[in-house]
């Protein structure tokens, strides 16, 4: 039987011999290094002789390494070879006449001084990349400041959950009963919490988060005031049914806030979770903001009558100008404050979608089309967020827990 051999086209690089074995749809490839330094090909294939089976064997002229890398395509044979030692070979193989089925590939053929340029370039790029790194500044307390916005974020996660679970716990077994002691059950860890809470404002200064300063100074400051200063100060807020609703919406947010944080920590991220944290926040803070204008309103007669923080005035002026004047400004800059913070939030949450598509794809009519979905989304989501506070609003009407005094 005659033994055919396909075409074999060769190339060099100081670290690595190509092969191009010239077989068309092959299958069935075969390709070994023996002992004496030679290179074993056998494989199924349309070649020169048509459609057979081709074979051939190279010794090379100096060691090769045994890992042999190759690549079948419908047109040819790839081969990737790596020499032993990093230099120039005079020829590929041992004996001087090389064969008849072998010949350069000039496609990737280079002389040694080319193929030294290359080299010489690669290097060159090595050691820019390695100085560009070396210039970089890394952080030496990285690690320590991430396992402190863990641990933050984490008890976090636990104060806020221990007070969403005692909450839904006591509603099941008490029904609405527990609405009136809301306060004296979890007042304590929601005054731990939202002292913790601090921390998100000084972080943004010490550089350790992104956000920006006056957004969570804003936040923290609004939630304080209304627990320190609304239930905290007033006795006889602290038996209102306002208080369970104000505690129950803002550890519901939190308990989805705070372990989307936890995992970005780490470098990590829950799809289900980054979802949630940023889609349940649209009907929860508009109820957040109802039930806190709610506990202001409720304590406006109060501290008319308590007199409680009351500016002492001149005489010709009157005698003090009560708290709860203070309070009804406060009550309009927080519906300002909280309908301007949702609608950035959701722009740039679904803009910041938008854009990585736009990016990726890289094509005008697909991001046009994007932008409409998202702004009918962000509408969608507006309106979702509206109803539901409207439907809950008048449950608890019903339920005669908003009663003003």
């Amino acid at each position: 039987m005659q033994i055919l051999t396909p075409h074999v086209y060769w190339a060099q690089r100081h670290g690595e011999i190509y092969l191009r074995v010239e077989l068309s749809d092959a299958k069935n490839i075969d390709i070994s290094l023996q002992e004496n330094n030679t290179l074993q090909f056998r494989g199924q294939g349309h070649g020169a002789k048509g459609d057979n089976e081709y074979v051939f064997s190279l010794e090379f002229l100096e060691p090769v390494r045994p890992e042999i890398k190759h690549k079948s395509t419908q047109r040819q044979v790839d081969i990737k070879i790596k020499k032993q030692e990093v230099r120039w070979w005079d020829r590929l193989t041992l004996q001087e006449k090389k064969p008849l089925f072998l010949a350069p590939d000039f496609d990737r053929w280079l002389d040694e001084s080319d193929a030294e340029m290359e080299l010489q370039a690669k290097e060159e790029e090595k050691i820019n990349r390695i100085s560009v790194e070396s210039r970089v500044r890394k952080d030496p307390f990285l690690g320590l400041k991430r396992g402190y916005l863990f641990m933050y974020n984490l008890v976090q996660f636990l104060g806020f959950s221990w007070i969403f679970v005692n909450m839904t716990v006591r509603l099941f077994i008490l029904g609405q009963d527990s609405f009136y002691d809301t306060f004296h059950t979890t007042a304590d860890m929601m005054y731990f919490c939202q002292m913790m809470a601090v921390l998100e404002v000084i972080n943004p200064l010490l550089g350790l988060v992104k956000t920006g300063f006056f957004p969570a100074m804003i936040q923290v400051a609004g939630r304080n005031v209304i627990l320190f200063v609304i239930f905290g100060c007033l006795e006889d807020m602290q038996n209102k049914a306002v208080v369970f609703f104000v505690f129950y919406l803002w550890s519901t947010i939190e308990i989805f806030r705070y372990p989307f944080y936890m995992l970005a920590c780490i470098g990590n991220e829950w799809k289900l979770l980054t979802w949630l944290r940023y889609s349940i926040w649209i009907p929860l803070y508009p109820l957040g903001v109802v039930a806190e204008a709610v506990a202001v309103i409720q304590s406006l007669p109060i501290f008319d009558e308590t007199r409680l923080f009351s500016l002492p005035l001149p005489a010709v002026l009157g005698h003090s100008l009560s708290f709860s004047y203070t309070l009804q400004v406060y009550l309009v800059l927080m519906f300002l404050g909280e309908a301007s913070a949702n609608t950035r939030n959701t722009l740039v949450s679904d803009s910041s979608s938008l854009s990585a598509k736009t990016t990726k794809y890289n094509h005008i009519t697909t991001a046009g089309n994007d932008n409409i979905k998202g702004y009918f989304l962000i509408t969608f989501r507006l309106l979702a967020g509206l109803f539901f506070m409207v439907c809950c609003c008048l449950f608890l009407k019903n339920l005669q827990l908003f009663y003003l005094p």
